[in-house]
């Protein structure tokens, strides 16, 4: 745009209008010739963030399995775990019982033995 100083308000104004007009008119045929472009990328962004929602669901589900699978691991040690402590229990048990049967046997046969001499004793008496 040329300066002449010999413009006037009214000129200036008319020229700033002119001036505002033709941006406005550039920039809405930016926009028109832009909008396929725009749409492609908004289509792009669509499967982008559709495959990223897709790919956090499937690590959820492996971390829920593998969490699962956890859980069942550590049921069964648990479970593992109980049944060797009871059969241990058990076994102390037997062990204590066998233990307590040898002493009355033996006891017994103490007495047994004590009981013969006592009675050969009486007999070489007699």
């Amino acid at each position: 745009m040329k300066n002449a100083r010999d413009n006037q308000l009214s000129d200036r104004r008319t020229a700033s209008a002119d001036a505002k007009s033709a941006l406005l008119k550039a920039y809405r045929a930016a926009q028109v010739t832009a909008a396929p472009a725009r749409a492609e990328r908004q289509a792009e962004r669509a499967l982008i963030a559709a495959a990223r929602e897709e790919r956090r669901i499937e690590r959820e589900r492996v971390k829920t399995e593998e969490q699962a699978r956890i859980a069942a691991e550590e049921a069964t040690l648990q479970a593992e775990a109980q049944a060797a402590a009871l059969a241990e229990t058990h076994a102390r048990e037997t062990a204590e019982k066998a233990r307590v049967a040898r002493v009355i046997e033996d006891e017994a046969a103490r007495k047994a033995a004590r009981d013969l001499r006592y009675a050969n004793r009486k007999a070489r008496r007699a």
